[in-house]
């Protein structure tokens, strides 16, 4: 039986790097994302790898386009080896308490960063636990942990993500004793277009960051126990 993977957020940036990363184990990809049909990255990897691909339209913050993608897998597939729930927005990175706060674009942020990949998880679930691994992996964020928190501001992205970290025990909580797992991972400061065009500072490109998190994957029985697990893209544990 072949192994498919769902990756969302995958038009662009970590989430195509990934997508390519699992093409080149020999999965079946599910590509999700915003914009698919205009993605050049998914066109090149569809010509590569036309069996192995699917690449759909997904968004994940609208409910009905859940409910959409997830049938349209459906007829394609009886079993989900594992999900990559990538897909995330930045939100105002220079709030501050003292100053103006945009409680819309913050529910915004929510929306998609903590709700949107639970809607994914729980309309893909009867498929994981068909699978093989039943492997859910959450790109977190160092920003989503409490015990280490330095910023004073960021608010929409390091709620979401710490919301994300809670939904992810939730989740493994729920699913442990029918074998299923959820790994969360800090990819590294990575080149994206989270905050609307390319971030050319940050230390790692989508392709580098991408190969330390799918080693990882394939290294994830030595990090699953009890409790999910919360690792930066080098292995590391990070504090909750």
């Amino acid at each position: 039986m072949m192994k498919t993977v769902c990756v969302t957020g995958a038009a662009r940036g970590l989430g195509l790097a990934l997508t390519a990363q699992m093409l080149k184990r020999g999965y079946i990809v599910y590509a999700a994302g915003l914009d698919m049909e205009e993605s050049e990255g998914i066109r090149i990897l569809t010509d590569a790898y036309p069996k192995h691909l699917r690449a759909i339209e997904l968004d994940i913050a609208d409910d009905l386009s859940v409910a959409l993608f997830t049938e349209t897998i459906k007829l394609d597939t009886e079993h989900l080896d594992m999900l990559i729930n990538n897909a995330a927005i930045l939100g105002s990175i220079t709030d501050h308490i003292r100053g103006p706060l945009n409680m819309a674009e913050m529910a915004e942020v929510f929306n998609v960063n903590t709700l949107g990949t639970l809607r994914v998880t729980h309309a893909l679930l009867p498929l994981l636990l068909q699978g093989t691994n039943k492997l859910i992996v959450d790109i977190s964020s160092e920003a989503g942990s409490i015990e280490q928190c330095s910023r004073d501001g960021w608010f929409a992205y390091c709620m979401s993500k710490s919301a994300l970290n809670m939904q992810a025990r939730l989740v493994h909580n729920g699913l442990k004793n029918e074998g299923g797992q959820v790994m969360l991972i800090h990819p590294g400061w990575v080149q994206s277009y989270m905050s609307g065009e390319l971030n050319t500072a940050a230390d790692l490109t989508p392709d580098q960051s991408a190969q330390y998190i799918t080693a990882l994957i394939d290294r994830h029985k030595e990090f699953m126990g009890d409790q999910p697990a919360y690792v930066d893209y080098k292995g590391d544990t990070l504090p909750w």
